[in-house]
């Protein structure tokens, strides 16, 4: 989950201030000292810390919180402000022309992932945009670089062009975008070599790219791992071809966070898109908004949403409904669910989306795998069983088949049959609300079903995350 540990630290030194109904100065220096730190241990730019604690202090300590029913909260509210403001307010997507070919050159230092994240972006483009993509293989350096985008192509069926490591860069470019013209290509992502910022000769080499391809687009990749450094690389860079956005890689990785909240401050280049897993299709958008709920535990329901409505078709979600509200939700409907759910990506990354579950989520193992398991499990029932759970719900010597048939312990078919009960409850729940209901979720305002309730304030003991 993205700054797993820098959300953690935040959230316990902003907690003490919350469900309290007053809050004086020293509450709220104490507190804005250990936010420091934490930023400062997440390899954030000193000078952005500085500028970042003391903008949060001249707000909190205005009268308006001070004497709010609510100061603590209000508090909380500040600090989320003033992290979406440190990481860019809004959402860039990429910049497209209306009309012909947009070409993306995407650069950045070796090891940061650009070859992946060529594949990954022009997998996202051609689903969301509807473009016609061409990668283009420029990284004639790397041993297997072209390889490794071939192959990419080929698993995402999207065509490369490449003319081998005895070419010049430079001319494959200019054949490529006359390849890209003459067949219809409306997208021309251009993949290279990777570099040392300090390497005037391949830097060079850059700029010559830029002038032939003239990109719509300059793309960095930066590595979130790289933590404060990525500030020096995103300048070198910048100063030397305008660079346009940033790609940040690895986010899904327990990041320090110094990337994401310097490099948009510091450079005033917009991050653009993140990687948040290994699989191909594990590419957002970035929303700074979102990112800084997820740092304050708010979670991320508007992204959850989105996923979900990217892979369940409507006719499904129809279909499901309908037998919801008859009663009926079986083995057959929970083995659709899992596969649904297994397209929206890591099992961990969708819980952290729900409000109050990311701190929860710590040091939690969650194995991708035991979809596989219950996949399996479901598979050694008879048709009759998976038709009807009370089959499998009431029958001992059934799970002990079951558990045979499909190579795992009885008692992770208990734990299969426990797991299904609590989806059915939850999908029947989520049947059950109106069109009001579901709005106040998609924007923050109520919990999702599956969600613990919240603990009342004025108790101290608020764990899951920020509500305001």
């Amino acid at each position: 989950m993205p700054f797993e540990s820098l959300s953690e630290k935040i959230q316990m030194s902003l907690r003490r201030l919350t469900g309290r109904g007053k809050v004086n100065e020293a509450d709220i220096e104490e507190a804005m000292r250990e936010v420091r730190v934490s930023l400062l241990e997440a390899d954030v730019n000193y000078k952005i810390v500085k500028k970042f604690i003391a903008d949060v202090k001249e707000k909190a300590l205005g009268e308006r919180v001070m004497k709010s029913l609510t100061p603590g909260d209000q508090v909380v509210k500040i600090v989320y402000e003033e992290l979406v403001k440190l990481m860019g307010e809004s959402a860039v997507p990429i910049n497209l022309k209306q009309s012909g070919m947009s070409v993306a050159l995407v650069v950045g230092l070796q090891g940061s992932g650009k070859t992946t994240h060529v594949g990954k972006l022009s997998n996202l483009l051609r689903k969301e945009k509807n473009l016609r993509p061409l990668m283009v293989a420029a990284d004639i350096y790397r041993p297997a670089a072209i390889n490794q985008l071939v192959t990419l192509g080929k698993q995402l069926n999207i065509e490369v062009f490449q003319m081998g490591i005895l070419t010049k860069p430079q001319i494959i470019v200019k054949k490529a975008l006359e390849y890209a013209k003459a067949n219809n290509f409306n997208f021309v992502i251009i993949d290279t070599a990777g570099r040392l910022h300090i390497d005037e000769a391949l830097m060079q080499e850059l700029v010559d790219i830029k002038e032939i391809a003239k990109p719509d687009e300059i793309l960095l990749t930066i590595d979130s791992m790289t933590g404060q450094d990525a500030v020096n690389v995103a300048m070198t860079f910048h100063e030397k071809l305008s660079v346009t956005g940033c790609l940040l890689t690895k986010l899904d990785s327990d990041t320090r966070g110094g990337a994401a909240l310097s490099i948009r401050y510091m450079t005033q280049i917009p991050i653009k898109y993140v990687g948040v897993g290994e699989k191909l299709d594990e590419i957002e958008l970035f929303y700074p908004d979102r990112m800084a709920k997820r740092i304050l535990g708010m979670g991320d329901v508007v992204s959850f949403i989105e996923k979900a409505t990217a892979n369940f078709s409507e006719d499904d979600a129809m279909k499901m409904a309908e037998k919801l509200e008859k009663g009926v939700f079986n083995y057959n409907d929970f083995l659709d669910q899992i596969k649904q759910i297994k397209k929206m990506g890591s099992l961990k990354s969708i819980l952290g989306m729900i409000p109050g579950m990311g701190s929860k989520l710590k040091n939690v193992n969650i194995d991708d795998k035991q979809f596989v398991y219950i996949e399996t499990m479901i598979k050694a029932m008879t048709k009759e069983e998976r038709r009807n759970p009370d089959l499998v719900a009431k029958g001992y010597s059934r799970r002990i088949r079951i558990a045979n048939g499909s190579g795992r312990s009885y008692a992770e078919v208990n734990g299969m049959v426990k797991k299904f009960e609590e989806m059915k409850k939850q999908m029947q729940s989520l049947a059950g609300m109106d069109e009001k209901q579901m709005e106040k979720i998609s924007k923050g305002q109520a919990p999702i079903p599956m969600q613990q309730p919240k603990v009342k304030k004025g108790k101290g003991k608020n764990k899951g995350g920020f509500r305001f």
